[in-house]
């Protein structure tokens, strides 16, 4: 008892934890996302979302922290708290601290995680907590990974033939790479929205590029921009953080084909992330199908993901699903209202 009096005693408040302690306890994290940064919270805080920073640490630093952002449910069901490709603890029981911290601090009906790829047996004790798989998902749950520890030329050679192709034409072409500054923005922006338009999926609007352009870069990301004669053909955002690499924003204009923009960029962004010694590339969302379902069906399909998944498949990267989403009920009626929305369609996709 005494031990456990004097850990009490000696825990911090929030307000004592610095960004740059928060930042640097994700980092070293195996799970270490982009998405559990204290500026991802900034972000989501200006668009649709509340966040909140709730971590458990004492003297010798954090213990556990989840970046939780919160949302109005629809039809008055209440708030649900949602952790993207978090949370991160010590051991179990920092883990439970977090979830009476979140019910806590943010009156949330339930609790959403997304917690990314987890290692064998993590799903079991998810469940021994009392969390449940979950129907409705936020992030992409299944994309390709592509392992970039190797050299340039076994990079390549792992990919297909056509993309290798597309790649050198690229780059024996007259098209210029570049890094991005932020009067890039409003250029990228609209490139951004004819993209999403073709592709039939959902884009943000212009600020919202503008702060995450502010929020993260050059610290965490870069703008890499393709131009041919001071003409804009494609962009990227990419993000590092704790050895891994995530491609989380392009778009591609229709014009100039023949130069393969797409390629050559996205070639220079494994570069960067090379660069910063990063061992993995991931191209962030394909449709959630099994890999036999997407063979069969790319080549017929535009809708949503789709139109993406024919350029990520040829990166030889391999396919992978995270966890996907798990529930976590703090008033069980209102999570059983909630689910009956869900199968009855009266709740529809978040925008992640």
């Amino acid at each position: 008892m005494a031990d456990r009096r004097n850990e009490r005693r000696h825990q911090r408040t929030l307000e004592d934890i610095a960004p740059g302690e928060w930042a640097e306890f994700v980092t070293r994290q195996p799970r270490a996302h982009i998405l559990q940064l204290i500026e991802w919270g900034r972000l989501k805080d200006h668009f649709d979302w509340d966040a909140y920073e709730i971590a458990a640490a004492d003297l010798h630093g954090i213990r556990a922290s989840a970046l939780t952002l919160v949302k109005d449910l629809p039809m008055r069901l209440g708030k649900m708290a949602y952790v993207p490709m978090g949370p991160y603890a010590e051991d179990g029981l920092h883990y439970e601290a977090l979830w009476y911290a979140i019910g806590k601090e943010t009156g949330a009906a339930f609790l959403k995680i997304e917690p990314g790829h987890l290692a064998p047996g993590e799903e079991l004790a998810l469940r021994s907590m009392g969390f449940r798989p979950s129907p409705q998902t936020i992030q992409p749950p299944r994309t390709i990974i592509i392992d970039i520890r190797k050299g340039q030329d076994a990079i390549l050679a792992n990919m297909n033939q056509g993309t290798r192709r597309k790649i050198r034409k690229s780059l024996a072409s007259d098209l210029r790479i570049r890094t991005g500054e932020r009067r890039d923005l409003r250029a990228f922006g609209q490139l951004m929205q004819a993209t999403g338009d073709r592709n039939s999926f959902g884009v943000h609007n212009a600020d919202y590029y503008a702060m995450v352009f502010d929020l993260f870069m050059p610290r965490y990301g870069t703008l890499l921009l393709a131009e041919l004669a001071g003409e804009l053909l494609a962009g990227v955002m990419v993000f590092a953080l704790g050895g891994k690499a995530w491609y989380l924003y392009g778009a591609s204009s229709r014009a100039h084909r023949q130069v393969y923009a797409s390629y050559g960029l996205q070639w220079a962004a494994i570069g960067w992330a090379k660069k910063l010694r990063c061992h993995s590339y991931d191209m962030w969302g394909v449709p959630d199908h099994d890999e036999a379902i997407l063979e069969a069906q790319f080549r017929d399909r535009r809708d949503g993901l789709w139109g993406v998944y024919g350029f990520k498949r040829g990166w030889g990267g391999e396919l992978r699903r995270t966890m996907g989403a798990w529930d976590l009920p703090f008033s069980r009626p209102i999570y059983a209202a909630y689910r009956a929305a869900l199968r009855a369609r009266q709740i529809g996709l978040f925008n992640p």
